[in-house]
């Protein structure tokens, strides 16, 4: 089994990263591959150009968006971690779906209508963090948006499977490592129970 971290953070060293490292870890340990999308160190552009959207004349994907699309396209899992901004994704998440996972790799666009998913079979799993609690998130409907808009549709006009979105709450500077290593726990917890079951690394 494949998986791809899809990594959406300033800091090279945080909060955010710990978790990507200790998921590639204990997914490693399972006997599964990984493959590493550090969005800000690979310096990508979130931008959706006008050429690259589908029902444009010539439309053809960007060339950085072929690369990331042969780095990906054998994962069997796709794994997103990244801090939640004004209770959304970072643009850097939101842009590397919409260039990434557009037409041609999550779904194809049918003549008569409607759309074909292209990554049946896969799963998603996102963890993410924010300063916030998550009753204040789902006091102010965020937590559900987030989750109908950004995971369950992703993963429905794909054809993916969501496994879980594991939230941290009141992430905030100065954490103690108490909590930072509880949360660490945590992440390797869920990796172990969503793809422990006997999967062999190919």
């Amino acid at each position: 089994m494949k998986h791809a971290l899809i990594i959406g953070h300033p800091d090279a060293e945080g909060f955010t990263q710990s978790v990507a490292a200790a998921y590639a870890q204990t997914v490693q340990g399972l006997g599964h591959q990984t493959v590493i999308r550090d969005l800000y160190r690979l310096e990508f552009d979130p931008r959706l150009q006008s050429q690259e959207r589908s029902d444009r004349p010539g439309y053809a994907p960007a060339s950085d968006v072929v690369v990331e699309r042969q780095a990906i396209g054998d994962a069997d899992v796709f794994a997103f971690f990244y801090p939640l901004w004004f209770n959304m994704p970072p643009a850097i998440i939101k842009g590397y779906v919409d260039r990434v996972f557009g037409a041609g790799f999550g779904y194809r666009a049918l003549h008569a209508g409607g759309m074909d998913p292209l990554l049946k079979g896969r799963s998603m799993i996102t963890f993410t963090s924010s300063g916030s609690s998550r009753a204040w998130l789902e006091e102010q409907g965020c937590w559900l948006s987030l989750r109908n808009l950004f995971d369950d549709y992703l993963a429905r006009l794909c054809g993916m499977t969501v496994v879980d979105h594991v939230h941290f709450p009141s992430i905030t500077a100065g954490l103690d490592k108490r909590w930072v290593d509880e949360n660490l726990a945590a992440t390797v917890r869920r990796a172990k129970e969503a793809f422990g079951g006997g999967s062999e690394g190919h």
